[in-house]
């Protein structure tokens, strides 16, 4: 669905439609969960590219292999908005289907760039958590 919607911008809902008419019938479950996905990888996809691109050192979106740009963006919108799917989890099924659909670097520069966006949100995470120290009186 990614790649339809980055190729012709068409809106991500119609993109989920057309995509779910053409597949063999999947449980409710799931057709829920990828709509989630993608569809908050395109609401979000400003916010998701700027996070990606903080962290893949001298790496354009657009010269990354398409396959690795959009794991990176469905994994980066599952680290935001997804809190029940643990980000180890996460990176560990994009480097899967990397593996099987992507590059031979791919598993390795997916990995790299994922794990760094990790660390990032869990030291925000963990800092947003501190109690702010107070000064007694």
């Amino acid at each position: 669905m990614l790649f339809q919607w980055d190729i012709t911008h068409d809106a991500i809902d119609q993109v989920a439609e057309t995509f779910f008419q053409e597949q063999p019938e999947e449980p409710p479950a799931v057709v829920e969960f990828a709509r989630q996905l993608v569809t908050g990888a395109v609401e979000h996809a400003e916010e998701i590219d700027e996070l990606i691109r903080r962290h893949a050192e001298h790496w354009r979106l657009d010269r990354m292999a398409t396959v690795d740009r959009k794991l990176l963006r469905l994994a980066t919108q599952e680290f935001l908005y997804d809190k029940e799917t643990p980000k180890t989890v996460v990176i560990n099924e994009a480097i899967e289907i990397a593996r099987r659909f992507s590059t031979q670097e791919s598993p390795q520069f997916i990995n790299g760039i994922l794990d760094s966006i990790k660390k990032e949100l869990e030291e925000k995470e963990a800092r947003s958590q501190k109690p702010e120290a107070r000064r007694e009186e």
